[in-house]
């Protein structure tokens, strides 16, 4: 009778040991646990660590809470301005409802990708490619909000969205970098130009000061000569006064009668002897 007892006893302890394992589950930290009864939603989602389910009854899904980092694939489209781009992204996004995640949406993550392939074409259409270039920070926010509007309906949160990259054709970078140069040629001219008109006015200030000083003009000059024969140099360059060269060019214009005529009233003005 005792070996009776002793093996039933047992037979219900194995019994309870096969049931404990096949009911026993374990819920991560990151995780939480959906139990479907007999088909339906059966309480809430199962907090982190141990828990148990009817075997054969229950079925327990377990839903990640992390955030995942989604790259969503270039798209192609033609910009408001009608120029051709190719744009990627990235998608972080996480679930705050995990029986929404997995009652409301047959698979939240493709579900995701796919709106966000969307989203980004219509950016890529309603923007200019200015704002793609310079502006990504106005167009991921908006990126973000046309991909979490539906999201939520999914228990899925978007934590947020950015713009990778911007792929231009080859004809619109030559053409980019042209208007960049030439932009930093019409700069570098008016600067150029500005310097050019500060130092005529400069020059015009300092001709004033030597016209009202003769002097300096000479001090000028010589200061000039100092500094040409202090390099060692086979040739020494004078400048040659300009009042100079007009007083000769007139003289050379004047004709022989005029000469003629000049020094004879010289020679009557003098005075004669007794």
């Amino acid at each position: 009778m005792l070996q009776e007892l002793l093996t039933a006893a047992v037979s219900v302890g194995a019994a309870g040991t096969v049931y404990l394992v096949a009911a026993a589950r374990v819920v991560k930290q990151y995780e939480r646990g959906v139990v479907f009864r007999l088909g339906r939603l059966y309480g809430d989602a199962r907090p982190p660590g141990f828990t148990l389910v009817v075997p054969g009854v229950d079925r327990l899904r377990k839903v990640n809470l992390q955030i995942v980092t989604m790259p969503v694939p270039a798209q192609e489209g033609i910009t408001r301005d009608n120029v051709t781009v190719r744009v990627d992204a990235v998608v972080y996004f996480k679930v705050v409802d995990a029986a929404a995640a997995i009652i409301n949406v047959e698979s939240y993550r493709f579900a995701v990708s796919q709106m966000a392939q969307t989203s980004l074409r219509s950016i890529i259409g309603k923007s200019d490619l200015d704002d793609l270039l310079s502006n990504r920070e106005k167009l991921n926010q908006g990126l973000e909000l046309m991909i979490d509007s539906p999201a939520m309906g999914w228990g899925v949160q978007i934590d947020r969205v950015e713009i990778k990259d911007v792929s231009l054709p080859d004809t619109m970078k030559r053409s980019m970098a042209r208007q960049a140069e030439a932009d930093r040629e019409r700069r570098a001219r008016v600067i150029n130009a500005d310097a050019e008109l500060q130092a005529s006015k400069k020059l015009a200030e300092a001709a004033q000061q030597m016209a009202e000083t003769p002097s300096a003009l000479q001090l000028r000059l010589l200061q000039t000569i100092v500094a040409v024969a202090a390099e060692k140099n086979s040739t020494l360059v004078l400048p040659f006064p300009v009042e100079l060269l007009r007083f000769l060019e007139r003289a050379a214009q004047q004709s022989p009668q005029d000469r003629e005529v000049e020094a004879r009233g010289e020679s009557h003005g003098h005075p004669t002897g007794p």
